[in-house]
Parts: C-alpha cells; sequence; structure tokens
C-alpha cells in the first residue's frame, strides 16, 4: 500500500526517448504506442496489406536477455508448414537442454510447455544448409517438410539473413524465425531498437513472408520444382547495409 502511494504522488518518470522510432513508424503507416510503465512498445499497420504487429520490450523467451524484438503476421498458411530457422549458438544452446531434459531428467516425452523452437527440434528433419557457406556458420533449420524449409530460405531470405550478419545479427545473437499456425514470426534479442536495426528485421521478415507464401502455393504438390524466385513483393522499408565481405 505504501509503495502505490509513493508511485501516485511521486512525478511520472520521463520515458525512453523513442522520437526516431515513432517517425520511422509514421513514416511507414505503423501506429505506434508505448507499453506501459515504459518498458517497450508496439507497431501495428499494414505491410503487403497485410496485418503486421511490431513489438519490443522485455523479453518473453529465457534464452534472450535484455530486450526482445518481435514481430508477427497472420498469412493463414497451412497448419502443417512448419518451419524454423535459428541462429546456430541459440539452436546449439537448445539442443543441449533438450538432451539434458530427455535423457538426464525424468522426462518420457516432450513437455508441451516448452517453447515450439525446443520442441521442434526434437520433432523435425534438418534442412540441409550445406550449400550455404556463410549461413551454414551462423544458422540451423528444421522444417516439418525439409524439402519445403530448403526452398523457404532460398533466394531473397537467405540474401536477407547474410546482410543482417553485418549488423541487426552481428556476434550471432538468439534469433529465431519461424512459421506457426498459419502465421510468421521473428524474434531476436535486440538492446537498441534505432530504425537501422528495425529496417534490417523488417527486411528479413518481408522475404521471409514472400518465400512462406510462395512456397505454400505449392504445398501439397508432388513431382515438381519448389519456387526459387529470390524477388520480394513488397517494397524496401529502409536502407540495408551491404553483406559483409567473407
Amino acid at each position: 500500500m505504501l509503495e502505490s502511494l509513493k508511485r501516485f504522488f511521486s512525478p511520472p518518470v520521463a520515458g525512453a526517448d523513442w522520437h526516431d522510432v515513432a517517425e520511422w513508424a509514421r513514416q511507414h503507416g505503423l501506429g505506434f504506442k508505448r507499453a506501459r510503465e515504459d518498458e517497450g512498445f508496439v507497431m501495428e499497420g499494414e505491410l503487403g496489406e497485410r496485418p503486421v504487429r511490431i513489438e519490443w520490450g522485455p523479453p518473453q523467451r529465457a534464452y534472450i536477455q535484455g530486450r526482445e524484438l518481435r514481430i508477427r503476421m497472420e498469412l493463414k498458411l497451412p497448419s502443417d508448414l512448419q518451419m524454423l530457422i535459428l541462429s546456430r549458438p541459440l539452436l546449439e544452446l537448445l539442443e543441449k537442454q533438450t538432451y539434458e531434459r530427455f535423457t538426464e531428467g525424468t522426462q518420457t516425452q516432450i513437455d508441451t510447455q516448452s517453447p515450439e523452437e525446443m520442441r521442434w527440434l526434437v520433432m523435425f528433419g534438418k534442412v540441409d544448409l550445406s550449400s550455404y557457406r556463410v549461413l551454414r556458420t551462423h544458422f540451423g533449420a528444421v522444417a516439418s517438410l525439409p524439402a519445403a524449409g530448403m526452398a523457404w530460405i532460398g533466394g531473397a531470405l537467405a540474401q536477407q539473413l547474410e546482410r543482417a550478419l553485418g549488423g541487426l545479427l552481428r556476434n550471432d545473437p538468439p534469433f529465431v524465425l519461424m512459421t506457426l499456425r498459419g502465421r510468421s514470426y521473428l524474434r531476436t534479442q535486440l538492446i537498441d531498437p534505432d530504425p537501422v536495426a528495425l529496417s534490417s528485421a523488417i527486411a528479413i521478415f518481408e522475404a521471409a513472408v514472400t518465400r512462406a507464401l510462395e512456397v505454400a502455393a505449392h504445398h501439397g504438390e508432388s513431382g515438381h520444382d519448389w519456387p526459387q524466385s529470390g524477388s520480394t513483393a513488397w517494397q524496401s522499408l529502409g536502407p540495408e547495409e551491404p553483406p559483409p565481405n567473407r
């Protein structure tokens, strides 16, 4: 009760200065709203005529420290089209935790309370990234249909992931990109949500959505070549850093 009274009578604390982020959102037709107690913010609007939600604030996953950026969009993908890309250090961490949980503990089945990104490492086949010299060092992937996962990564998505290694994903922070229950999700550790980092995250998400829709268009077909288009359907949302020299 005393603490509540103190907060009531204390002058308000100035919130974080996210003027540049709010302006970035306005330029791209997104609404900007501060989260409760100024712990983060939410941006909502449309990208490519589809509703999108962008959140930044306290992490919702234990493997992320500090602050987390989350992006999600409803795509109405086939429910069994489940694909996942993780930063390699995160993949190795979750594999280690999964191994310890199921082989050294007392569990005999997958815990449904564990995040999907952990359970999918047990449930789904790995996507072969051997043909991607740079990506295979920094990322891992699994999918309910590994061939579909391979097609998803190809083209523009692979290019954007490699490009982000020089900026947003430098030093391999925890990063997750997935399709789940018909939606597309991006989650990554991000301490400073400046417009450059946001533009890079949106560029990755844009490429992932476009490729997922292309793959979904051929879902269920047999005896065909998966689409290999590297184009994206949306206009770029900001300047991109050049690919790192490797």
